[in-house]
């Protein structure tokens, strides 16, 4: 039975974020663009093949993404064991009914091809006496998580796939490429404008897009993601018309290191499915109060659980406690943990580490169907960008690197696949000619302020515990700062950032004050149980009818 649908239309400020004449702007051509290099687009840029030319674009460096922060691991079925069965189970209870049955067999199905095919590329995985080593995390009714150097595999199986993509002669990768917009004729995705230092705003036309630009959590003041993770992807797809399915779902991660004035490292799962415990401020393991799993339960409902323990002690954090288990153990399965915490003179034998949660996985995106096309023809998407059906309301944890593998995969394949059938075309898709902006100078703006202060009211109003009238509360004043800075033309990526962060927390906050329930990663403290009535997705499509700018 279809999942039932409630659609929001918020109104789309403009169609491009900057303009442009297309007389006078460079362009490119290719077969198939891929936007992103994580593990979905670099998966996807492998999967094309070498009868078509690929470019890969990316507005860092090629090695940074959210998929390389990757700690636990991959999550398949690989001991002889378990079943496919309890793997779809598992990720369907996390999802708390909003999974799609179909598209959770067809990803754990995959999933061990997809982890063999890994260790072919030459990802080098830990192992034991029965081959590659396997743990249990939160919400899994068995070990089947494949990780990598004990607790870093994002890093090792994206050096792997890196490494493979470097050798392909027909792809290309342009790295400090901020991708501004999709391009759209008739309807229809045609490719990118983007921008780079050297080449200033360029059109890259394209047969087949493919949009792997990763989360979100970037948002957040407390995050796991790297600040690059501006949910640049979902703002572009918005603008284009694009669906965006369940937007009120932000995943967060339980066990974030948490020490004033640091960075917050993330802290594996998989350090609780070692044996780890949680306590308080005052030593008392706590989750006995609230799931019969323990520290296993799934990752919403641990993450709730600590901010209740935390309001209860008046103590700004919990801590995870390794001191009872074997010292060697440890330091050989968390190495990098091991090395984060050494930094602050904290041992994890002896001492107990002190955590909290943080914005980890954006679960809401764009809506794709098996293959991984979207509501836009020409255009199709993997990874953390989009609503798959995989996660439901809630992500079962290390799902999030094998979906990207799964969609990766079958996004590349579906684009060559037309691609391949296209003629070749030397000469662009009209375009509307958008003349220079005349706005406001953005010098005047102080940008890093604007973007603290929209991550600290979504931290406080739209993250783990949400109400009504927090929710209006932060509609408002997002509202009010988009409305002057979507005025402004912006010459700098920091800039276009901002707009990005802008207009997905309108998506999602609009969303969140439309989801009147608690289900999943969506806690309302104003109605704090699951609704059957509301076991349905909440779309976002702009709203064409709305004034728009370009």
């Amino acid at each position: 039975m279809q999942t039932p649908v409630s659609v929001i239309k918020p109104r789309r400020r403009r169609r491009y974020l900057v303009r442009f004449d297309p007389k006078s702007v460079p362009h490119f051509f290719t077969d198939v663009l891929v936007i992103g290099s994580g593990i979905a687009g670099l998966r996807a840029a492998m999967a094309v093949g070498n009868e078509l030319n690929t470019l890969v674009v990316t507005k860092d460096k090629l090695v940074q993404s959210n998929s390389a922060y990757a700690q636990g691991g991959i999550a398949g079925v690989l001991d002889p064991l378990d079943e496919f069965a309890r793997h779809a189970a598992d990720t369907i209870a996390a999802g708390k009914g909003l999974s799609d049955p179909g598209i959770v067999n067809l990803v754990v199905r995959e999933a061990p091809e997809r982890i063999h095919e890994l260790v072919a590329f030459g990802a080098e995985f830990d192992t034991n006496e029965g081959g590659i080593a396997l743990t249990r995390e939160g919400g899994h009714s068995h070990p089947r998580v494949a990780h990598a150097l004990g607790d870093a595999t994002g890093k090792e199986v994206m050096r792997a796939i890196i490494e493979r993509v470097q050798q392909d002669q027909r792809t290309y990768v342009w790295q400090k490429t901020f991708t501004l917009d999709v391009l759209t004729h008739e309807g229809s995705c045609r490719g990118a404008i983007v921008w780079n230092p050297h080449h200033g705003k360029t059109f890259l036309w394209a047969k087949q897009t493919i949009l792997a630009t990763g989360g979100s959590g970037a948002l957040y003041r407390e995050t796991t993601n790297p600040s690059i993770a501006t949910a640049d992807g979902h703002a572009i797809a918005f603008r284009a018309g694009a669906e965006l399915r369940d937007m009120e779902f932000m995943q967060f991660h339980p066990t974030v290191l948490y020490i004033a004035g640091s960075s917050r490292h993330l802290i594996t799962e998989a350090v609780r499915g070692e044996g780890a415990h949680l306590v308080d401020a005052t030593g008392y393991r706590f989750m006995q109060d609230y799931d019969q799993a323990l520290e296993l339960a799934p990752r919403d409902v641990v993450s709730q659980s600590i901010v209740k323990q935390m309001r209860k002690t008046r103590h700004p954090c919990v801590y995870l406690d390794l001191t009872h288990i074997d010292r060697e153990r440890v330091e050989r399965r968390f190495p990098h943990i091991r090395r984060v915490c050494a930094e602050f003179g904290l041992n994890l034998a002896r001492d107990r580490i002190p955590v909290r949660p943080g914005a980890h996985y954006m679960i809401g995106g764009l809506t794709v169907d098996a293959e991984g096309r979207t509501t836009v023809p020409g255009l199709w998407a993997a990874g953390e960008v989009t609503s798959s059906g995989l996660h439901g309301a809630n992500r079962l944890g290390s799902n999030s690197l094998l979906e990207g593998l799964v969609f990766g995969l079958k996004c590349g394949r579906g684009a060559a696949r037309i691609a391949l059938d296209e003629a070749d075309s030397f000469s662009a898709p009209p375009v509307v000619s958008v003349p220079p902006s005349a706005d406001q100078d953005d010098e005047e703006l102080d940008i890093v302020d604007l973007r603290n202060s929209l991550q600290s009211l979504m931290w406080r109003d739209v993250g783990i515990a949400r109400h009504e009238n927090g929710l209006h509360d932060a509609s408002r004043q997002v509202e009010f700062w988009s409305r002057y800075v979507d005025s402004r033309e912006f010459q700098q990526p920091t800039g276009w950032e901002l707009q990005n962060m802008l207009c997905t927390a309108r998506l999602m906050i609009s969303s969140a004050m439309q989801r009147t329930e608690s289900r999943g990663v969506h806690l309302r403290s104003d109605y704090p149980r699951p609704d059957p009535d509301q076991a349905r997705h909440i779309t976002v499509v702009a709203d064409e009818k709305g004034p728009e700018d370009g």
